[in-house]
């Protein structure tokens, strides 16, 4: 495991600070009404009697027994949250947001602590993915308090060894180690020419899945800055460019679109917004949608 540098130690005292007082004051009701209720969980079978709901009739049992028999349910108290945290080139990049510090980077390490925080205080069982071009880390969903805390530091850390985006792959891991119906969270600036609009179609098909998408001003091009010389921050290649050649061909708007289309509840979160903010519109949204 990497070492954490002294400032991502300040920003992980800052989030427990600002989490304890923020989380059950301004998003944690939201939160609760927004992942909870996931679904019924199997419970037992029993002998069926009139005013039954006839769906739920367990036919196997019932041919067996020549007597009808129904499936009883009951409401799962927790839930599992899965985050699919970005730490991919790209995400180093920012413009400094308000602070004058704030990369991509450092604000979805915010959103994915600030949700693992509510996900401690709810009760929860969180998982974690972090993904570049391969999945980087990836921990099972767990409940305790030590585990949740192992969840935050590792969104903390440095970015990954690689610098490429693959998030289908992450994705795709999250579909083989989550097979219940759980929240999955995707932190991302969803900047990926690959597939991952069909494999996010796929697994919002058996979860509920929150894309939240981190973007910051210097998307929109650097008009009226001249000539420039830049490193792609995923490849690695340096050239020479016009600045005003570097707006954002795929806009926040669009990416939004994409993932409502694939089946996600979607929002934006700029590198220059306060992070519990906007995550307590969402999850109010949601919550009122619900």
């Amino acid at each position: 495991m990497s070492l954490l540098t002294p400032e991502e130690l300040r920003e992980l005292r800052r989030l427990h600070i600002n989490a304890g007082r923020r989380v059950d004051s301004l998003f944690a009701g939201e939160y609760r009404s927004a992942v909870r209720g996931q679904g019924m969980e199997f419970e037992e079978v029993r002998a069926y009697v009139p005013g039954d709901d006839v769906r739920h009739i367990d036919w196997n049992v019932t041919a067996r027994t020549g007597e009808p028999f129904i499936k009883v349910f009951r409401e799962e108290r927790q839930t599992t949250v899965f985050l699919v945290v970005d730490v991919s080139g790209s995400a180093r990049v920012g413009s400094g947001g308000r602070d004058g510090r704030t990369t991509r980077r450092l604000q979805i390490a915010r959103i994915a602590g600030g949700i693992t925080y509510a996900g401690i205080r709810n009760q929860d069982r969180v998982g974690l993915i972090t993904f570049s071009d391969r999945v980087e880390v990836a921990l099972h969903p767990r409940r305790t308090r030590g585990h949740s805390w192992a969840v935050i530091q590792k969104v903390y850390e440095a970015a990954g060894q690689s610098r490429g985006t693959d998030l289908s792959e992450a994705l795709s891991t999250v579909r083989r180690m989550q097979r219940r119906r759980a929240v999955v969270i995707v932190v991302s600036d969803f900047l990926d020419d690959g597939p991952w609009p069909t494999a996010l179609a796929t697994i919002s098909r058996r979860h509920r899945v929150h894309a939240l998408c981190v973007h910051d001003p210097l998307d929109a091009g650097w008009t009226g800055l001249g000539l420039m010389d830049v490193v792609d921050a995923e490849t690695g290649r340096r050239r020479l460019v016009d600045g005003a050649r570097l707006a954002q061909q795929w806009s926040v708007e669009e990416r939004l679109r994409t993932l409502r289309r694939s089946g996600a509840r979607a929002a934006a979160i700029s590198t220059q917004d306060d992070a519990f903010a906007l995550l307590h519109l969402h999850f109010q949204r949601e919550a009122l949608r619900r």
